[in-house]
């Protein structure tokens, strides 16, 4: 799911020199699949009870192919649809997950959340690092470079379809809340969890889109800079891991509550010692992994079943990726006004606080069952 939009970063570079995009062109191109996820994702609820959750996430799987192969086409515009077919199949993927994870594992939700975002995350991880030196070991190949991570998702979209044909999915019971016709628009809860999912992955997505560039303008070469941001995400991943752990102490709210701090002490930490990159690249992108666990967990664990889960996924990716869309955007464009990453790096700060602030004031407020 993600492998597609992480290895786009650490081409940017070779993307301007080529088409001749500005950075705030290139911020927006970084968040085109941001804002595919927030104009998808509320329409996901009604086909996925209606065709059931194996058969939308084979066709999220399918358009995510058809546009990673689009993209690495020759001409500017196949780069700017595919990428908004990558956001599209992403999205449907994105609202529906949660809501098997609720049906099929309710016992272990944030168990089974930290293993798939684990499994994510390892491909997100890859596709950074390995981008830019399969691009130079092609020759000027950023586009096969992109093209190539329609392999995996054919292969996981064969997997999806086998599954559809061989499950009988069923609908999943609607408890009383529904029936009172009771709106997840109207929950409190629901609210918190949407504004935390938007400003953990507006950090998040500034990070996969801008970090190799943050990273060039401390003379680091373009090709560590990718593996920079592999170490990002590998961090993130198995911090990630550990955190059913800290919410099982903790409760998941206060955990994704501290979490979300050291995601501001590295991005100051850029700033003040950019010397100890490492350090803060690790400490930045274990505590995305984390938060992006955290988030996830939210949206089942404040769910009395699979249809509100279903509901509150497409409210909080929806809104919460027309929030985050705007991060690379506002990067792109502070860093052409400026010519320096710190105020980019200040922004993640900020965000990284108010998340924080998010979660913990919103009180969950489940729907009656």
């Amino acid at each position: 799911m993600r492998s597609a939009i992480t290895a786009l970063g650490p081409l940017l570079h070779l993307i301007r020199d080529d088409t001749g995009l500005s950075d705030t062109e290139l911020g927006l191109l970084s968040s085109l699949p941001l804002l595919g996820f927030a104009g998808i994702s509320p329409l996901v609820h009604g086909p996925s009870r209606r065709f059931g959750f194996e058969r939308l996430v084979t066709l999220g799987l399918v358009v995510l192919v058809v546009g990673t192969v689009v993209r690495s086409l020759p001409a500017l515009a196949p780069l700017w649809i595919g990428t908004a077919l990558i956001g599209g199949g992403v999205a449907v993927c994105n609202v529906v997950l949660p809501s098997v994870v609720k049906r099929d594992f309710a016992d272990r939700i944030t168990l089974v959340t930290g293993g798939y975002s684990a499994v994510m995350g390892t491909f997100a991880a890859l596709a950074s690092g390995i981008a830019l030196p399969v691009s130079n070991v092609i020759g000027d190949g950023w586009r096969w470079s992109l093209g190539m991570w329609a392999i995996p998702s054919a292969l996981g979209a064969a997997i999806w379809g086998y599954r559809a044909r061989t499950r009988r999915s069923f609908v999943p019971v609607t408890t009383r809340a529904h029936a009172s016709g009771r709106s997840v628009w109207r929950s409190r809860s629901a609210w918190s969890i949407t504004i935390y999912m938007g400003l953990q992955s507006t950090t998040f997505y500034v990070f996969v889109s801008w970090l190799p560039a943050i990273a060039t303008s401390h003379h680091i070469s373009s090709g560590a800079a990718g593996w920079y941001l592999f170490g990002y995400q590998v961090c993130g991943l198995l911090a990630g891991l550990a955190m059913p752990a800290v919410a099982h102490r903790l409760g998941a709210r206060p955990a994704a509550t501290i979490c979300s701090l050291p995601v501001a002490v590295g991005a100051l930490g850029l700033i003040v010692a950019p010397g100890a990159i490492v350090l803060w690249v690790v400490l930045g992108g274990a505590a995305s992994g984390m938060t992006l666990v955290g988030a996830l967990s939210l949206m089942s664990l404040e769910a009395p079943d699979p249809v509100w889960a279903t509901q509150l996924s497409g409210m909080a990716q929806s809104v919460g990726y027309l929030i985050a869309a705007g991060g690379p955007i506002a990067a792109g464009w502070l860093h052409d006004q400026t010519g320096s990453w710190n105020p980019v790096l200040v922004l993640i700060a900020a965000v990284a606080v108010a998340q924080g602030l998010v979660v913990f004031a919103g009180q969950a407020t489940r729907p009656a069952a």
